[in-house]
């Protein structure tokens, strides 16, 4: 992958900082160290690098930028941002954060307009997704029958379903005979993307 001069910069010293005293640098640091007066350039550049999967975002904890393990840049894989839990209720443009996914290239088309999320409940389990399991989502506000979209509903509840256009009306039709389709008016959906792939969760024997 491509790395700007400073971008490597950047990566070779927070990964020395982390080596040397375990925990690591803060923006603040990492600008005293190459004479970068703004906070929002050093996390520009470390937002490129997360973005290149080879910084991470721990949440919740101070000094949340640490190296991605070798063991992972290893394998290889591309990052995607993790935005959140879909059919946890809340809209995916209200979740924060870095949080980032390390997936097989194969399973990406284009990194710039894809996303990750997890997967909560079990209303697509006909299908083989399981409460845990993580979806590759392409950006996209056009969908074709029978594809599974992340549809934005009533402007608050993420759902993930599979879509059909009928008379005028879209059903988002769950994967689990125990559940009810959802019907509502076309204009009244905003599609969020279409998944593409899906990873299963580690589950044991």
């Amino acid at each position: 992958m491509a790395l700007t001069r400073r971008q490597k910069q950047i990566y070779d010293y927070v990964c020395e900082f982390v080596e040397k005293k375990g925990y690591s640098p803060s923006l603040e640091e990492i600008g005293r160290r190459f004479g970068l007066s703004s906070v929002a350039t050093v996390q520009k550049h470390v937002s490129h690098l997360i973005i290149k999967g080879l910084l991470q975002h721990v949440p919740n904890v101070n000094r949340s930028i640490e190296p991605v393990p070798k063991d992972q840049l290893e394998r290889g894989g591309v990052a995607l941002r993790l935005l959140g839990n879909v059919a946890a209720g809340s809209p995916i443009e209200a979740v924060e954060g870095q949080q980032m996914l390390l997936v097989p290239p194969d399973l990406v088309r284009n990194q710039a307009t894809s996303f990750a999320l997890r997967v909560r409940g079990s209303s697509m389990i006909d299908e083989q997704i399981r409460d845990g399991d993580y979806v590759i989502v392409e950006r996209r506000e056009r969908a074709e029958n029978g594809e599974m979209v992340i549809a934005l509903l009533e402007g608050e509840n993420v759902t993930l379903k599979k879509f059909y256009k009928e008379n005028g009306r879209v059903r988002l039709q769950p994967a689990n005979p125990a559940m009810p389709p959802i019907i509502i008016k076309d204009g009244d959906l905003k599609l969020q993307g279409v998944a593409v792939a899906v990873i299963r969760k580690l589950r044991p024997d």
